[in-house]
């Protein structure tokens, strides 16, 4: 079970892990409430939403934090990405407080990273959760560019490419995004387990 109901996340995960032999479902297709928020770091949050979601609808289930970090900001927003513009925040409201921020700093002080930890629960109570993560570092640019994507992707510049994350096709975004890192040690798991189980 994927624990969340994004459409970004969902479609990013489902192709990013497409070749494996994990099946997913995800919350729009199995509905459970929507779980608060509260931890103070990724994965806290992360292992909230994956507890819910096993409690929930007794699968095991992954469940991901991610946010973006901005080295002149002191790593803000943080674990408050989604909501860094309000509680009715939007992606393109988030994007605009966010170069409101900024308004006026050097580029080479834009420095950030897009962090995501992704956990995985095999059972309820699990007390040994599998946890992994994964950073992309990058800056800040001085405009939206790029329709790919979503969150601050329009915003996240890739010096080595001279792109934006948002500027690039899905395939380039899940080799080398944050999540893309973080899911290959879910997917090792999975892998090294299958092998185990079949003597190899």
């Amino acid at each position: 079970m994927l624990a969340t109901k994004n459409p970004g996340k969902i479609k990013e995960i489902t192709e990013i892990i497409q070749n494996s032999d994990i099946e997913l479902f995800s919350h729009k297709e199995i509905d459970i409430p929507e779980v608060e928020e509260t931890g103070t770091t990724f994965v806290e949050n992360a292992l909230l939403k994956a507890r819910s979601s096993i409690h929930a609808t007794g699968l095991p289930s992954i469940a991901d934090d991610s946010g973006i970090e901005v080295d002149y900001l002191n790593s803000q927003p943080g674990v408050k990405s989604a909501r860094y513009s309000g509680e009715n925040a939007t992606n393109e409201s988030n994007n605009k407080k966010l170069l409101q921020e900024l308004d006026g700093v050097s580029f080479e002080k834009r420095s950030a990273r897009y962090r995501c930890v992704i956990v995985f629960v095999r059972f309820k109570n699990d007390p040994f959760p599998l946890i992994s993560m994964g950073s992309w570092e990058g800056f800040i640019a001085e405009s939206p560019k790029g329709s790919n994507g979503f969150g601050y992707d329009p915003l996240f510049f890739l010096p080595d490419l001279g792109k934006t994350s948002a500027e690039l096709t899905d395939k380039e975004k899940n080799l080398i995004s944050h999540r893309a890192i973080a899911l290959k040690g879910i997917e090792n798991y999975f892998v090294n387990k299958h092998n185990y189980e079949n003597g190899k």
